[in-house]
């Protein structure tokens, strides 16, 4: 559906407002339907950004910051997010043995059994809109968004 319809709006001041609309837009939908994928697991779409991250440097742990560093939100607070991880049993924090003011995330296996999960739900998230674009049509938007953010 256009941009147009969806927030009902007849036109913009030019293209690039309109082009910055839709990706917010489009960005927030996204988000909404992976949240409500991930709900029923009890976990956010920051907190499955965490594990993914965590899963990706798996056997090693992470630091606070490098999670920080490699978050898609990077407004999220990371530290915050792992102390939610460790309640659910998700993640493990550990002081490092080389830097006491440095704490080491490392996934769980509970964190790791979760994490096969929802990647599994979000995966058939993504599949269900998969078939509004093509796979060139996929790169083309890859390329421009990579070029917007120059």
């Amino acid at each position: 559906m256009r941009i147009e319809d969806e927030i009902k709006q007849k036109s913009f001041a030019n293209e690039y407002t309109k082009a910055h609309i839709n990706i917010l837009f489009t960005a927030s939908w996204l988000s909404s339907g992976a949240a409500k994928e991930l709900k029923d697991l009890g976990i956010s779409g920051h907190q499955f950004n965490i594990l993914r991250i965590l899963r990706g440097m798996y056997p090693n742990p992470g630091s606070i910051k490098e999670l920080t560093e490699r978050m898609i939100d990077k407004s999220s607070n990371a530290s915050r997010l792992v102390d939610k991880l460790i309640t659910k049993n998700l993640v493990i924090k550990a002081k490092c043995n080389e830097d006491n003011r440095r704490a080491e995330v490392i996934i769980s296996n509970e964190g790791l059994s979760l994490l096969e999960v929802a990647s599994e739900k979000i995966d058939r998230f993504t599949e269900s809109f998969s078939a509004n674009l093509t796979e060139v049509e996929a790169t083309t938007l890859n390329i421009l968004l990579d070029k917007l953010r120059g």
